[in-house]
């Protein structure tokens, strides 16, 4: 439904924030994304093209949406980003963030300052060569922390997402926190999820998001939260005498759905109106018919007209397990 050129959901929750993927590609092989071997990658054909991505952002922005998220996989190993970019970032009052894994951003920092873009994150889970290498499988570090430091130095607003996972990247918790101590940057713990393509789930989660936040107690007893916005999956928390912040999002237990204001689509056209569902319409097929705006505004009504209230209800109503690897769904 509208309600002053607002789309809303089932629930009354008003759709503002778009999470698009541009690509399923990624040039590196984390281990909670997909398996060693890699996934097959859709061919370009089977891809949104740009001009079709172009037209649904514009449609959106139409209904209410004033923040996109870019995303992929890596979007910076898609050709004609830059470009793609250049063209949304005309629309007026629509705020541009990016996430990468910060391997091949450094070559367009100055573009994107030009395009007003200010908003990063960061995909970095270890703040160790060894470590980084074996989450990641590639040898990629020195690279990354590199572009970290130029990003906060260029005035970024960077965040660092940093999925913790047991037995590989413990003492990076602390070790991430400690670096907000001169770095504005707000680090922020992931829970693992179950899309990194093997289709297997574990039945519980070693480190949930009160784990995470008793270890940082540990170092950190004066932790102090900091009130949360609607649409926020993190609960964030200052630390006295730190420059930047730590948060932890319960991507996993899925604490924050209540105020959920995220529409979702991947590079492959697929509209998933929760990350946990198996995607819920095919928009690429349906553009590709050569529909109106007007159909197209039509279609989001309708989807967000019947949208599950919460991650647990999307995953229940899948057609099967989770088997999905997370660079073909825009995480």
């Amino acid at each position: 439904m509208y309600k002053d050129n607002q789309l809303l959901d089932n629930h009354g929750r008003p759709m503002t924030y778009l999470r698009l993927a541009v690509t399923d590609r990624c040039n590196l092989r984390c281990s909670y994304c997909m398996p060693a071997e890699g996934i097959v990658y859709m061919p370009e054909r089977e891809l949104l093209t740009w001009a079709e991505m172009s037209r649904v952002v514009r449609v959106m922005h139409g209904m209410g949406i004033n923040k996109v998220r870019i995303t992929g996989g890596e979007p910076f190993v898609r050709n004609g980003l830059m470009d793609f970019l250049t063209e949304i970032s005309a629309l007026e009052g629509l705020e541009i963030c990016l996430t990468s894994n910060g391997v091949l951003i450094g070559d367009y920092i100055d573009q994107l300052k030009a395009l007003g873009i200010r908003s990063v994150n960061l995909s970095l889970d270890a703040l160790d060569r060894d470590r980084f290498k074996q989450i990641t499988r590639r040898d990629d570090y020195e690279i990354v922390f590199q572009n970290l430091l130029r990003l906060v130095a260029e005035g970024f607003e960077v965040k660092i997402n940093a999925v913790v996972m047991k037995g590989q990247n413990e003492q990076d918790i602390l070790a991430l926190a400690a670096l907000t101590k001169d770095l504005p940057v707000s680090v922020r713990y992931i829970e693992e999820m179950p899309f990194n393509g093997s289709g297997l789930v574990e039945g519980t989660l070693f480190w949930n998001h009160e784990r995470i936040l008793n270890e940082l107690k540990t170092v950190y007893p004066l932790l102090r939260p900091i009130l949360m916005q609607g649409g926020e999956t993190a609960n964030r928390y200052e630390i006295p005498g730190h420059l930047g912040d730590v948060g932890i999002i319960a991507a996993f237990t899925r604490t924050f759905c209540g105020t959920c204001n995220r529409v979702r689509l991947t590079a492959k056209g697929q509209v998933k109106t929760c990350l946990y569902d198996d995607g819920v319409f095919d928009l690429k097929a349906y553009i590709r018919k050569g529909v109106t705006d007007e159909e197209l505004r039509q279609v989001f009504l309708e989807l967000y007209a019947k949208r599950p209230l919460d991650g647990f209800e999307a995953e229940n109503n899948r057609k099967g397990v989770i088997n999905e690897s997370m660079t073909t769904i825009g995480g």
